[in-house]
């Protein structure tokens, strides 16, 4: 891979992933479509393909499932009987949390930032279909400390819990995307261009592992829905630092770095507050392939592409692969 001067294949890292104790919850691989008519639409004359992580077999699917089954092995080791985790409302990773407690006949407690609503929705009527208990908090700065709390009170009533940390964004739950990397490489050429919806940084993190792992030259573009670029990098920096010590490997973490651009540039007026750009990018999807985006992640990542492709910033006919990373629920709010 240019730039890069490790070999992780040299030093066993497919092995030591493949020893990474993993609780299968969905089936793998994710297809991966084509979608010509949405290529068309954009002028784009090169392969367009979409990673669907959005159709995963489990709890609607989702790329925190594939950090999940790295926790749930995690969680059941240590004999948890409890999941506890943190998120907002209508959080993705928590209603994947959830799910994977009543999978494995555990409890789940979800710590959420703003009010009880009157009727739950999306997201959150799945939460409480799949019997998570919620305790609020009055912001997110709030969370973790009564994330803490929660957990000490079930350890003081005798419970078993494990915190699993916001989005499951760890060197531990980026392993899920160190290995879809893969997955997608037996799937085809490798793309010259990967682009996701990035918030967590997790995704992120393994995507540039898994793609060094492999030795291919595949950049990747990571779109913020919420921080600001150089935060989103400074928590990617610290998750693939984390992979490297799961993996028991060096990786030049500033190599990989530079293989991926950062962009915040279509948040817009804040976290889940839909644009004009990432609306037309849902209903064009819609449209032209039945391709389903929710406002808050995936409608902004793909914006972001129809830019990419209308600009010339690739060159003509290079093959580009849309990772869809789900939040679909969230078109049902």
């Amino acid at each position: 891979m240019p730039g890069l001067d490790f070999d992780l294949a040299q030093q066993g890292s497919p092995a030591r992933l493949a020893a990474v104790p993993r609780l299968q919850l969905a089936g793998w691989p994710t297809v991966v479509d084509d979608v010509p008519r949405l290529a068309a639409a954009l002028g784009w004359s090169g392969p367009l393909r979409v990673k669907r992580d959005d159709a995963a077999s489990f709890a609607f699917g989702g790329n925190k499932v594939r950090k999940m089954e790295f926790y749930a092995a995690a969680a059941r080791a240590a004999g948890a009987d409890t999941l506890v985790t943190i998120g907002g409302l209508q959080s993705n990773h928590a209603r994947v949390v959830a799910a994977t407690a009543a999978r494995l006949g555990m409890a789940c407690t979800l710590v959420t930032n703003g009010t009880r609503p009157d009727v739950t929705t999306a997201n959150a009527l799945l939460d409480e279909l799949l019997g998570a208990g919620r305790v609020f908090v009055a912001d997110r700065g709030d969370r973790e400390p009564a994330m803490a709390r929660v957990v000490a009170d079930l350890e003081a009533r005798g419970k078993r819990p494990f915190a699993i940390p916001l989005g499951a964004s760890t060197g531990l739950g980026a392993l899920g995307f160190v290995a879809a990397a893969g997955e997608l490489f037996d799937q085809g050429p490798a793309p010259q261009l990967i682009v996701h919806a990035a918030s967590t940084g997790g995704t992120t993190a393994g995507l540039l592992v898994g793609c060094a792992l492999r030795g291919v030259a595949t950049r990747i573009l990571a779109v913020s829905a919420d921080e600001p670029s150089g935060v989103l990098r400074d928590e990617v920096r610290r998750i693939v630092v984390e992979i490297a010590e799961e993996l028991d490997v060096v990786l030049d973490v500033e190599a990989l770095l530079a293989n991926c651009t950062f962009t915040d540039a279509y948040v817009g007026e804040g976290y889940g507050i839909p644009t004009e750009a990432s609306t037309c990018a849902l209903r064009l999807c819609a449209r032209t392939e039945a391709l389903f985006l929710d406002p808050t992640y995936t409608a902004k990542a793909m914006a972001a592409l129809v830019d990419v492709l209308r600009d010339g910033r690739l060159e003509p006919g290079a093959p580009v692969v849309f990772w869809h990373t789900g939040g679909q629920v969230g078109l049902f709010r």
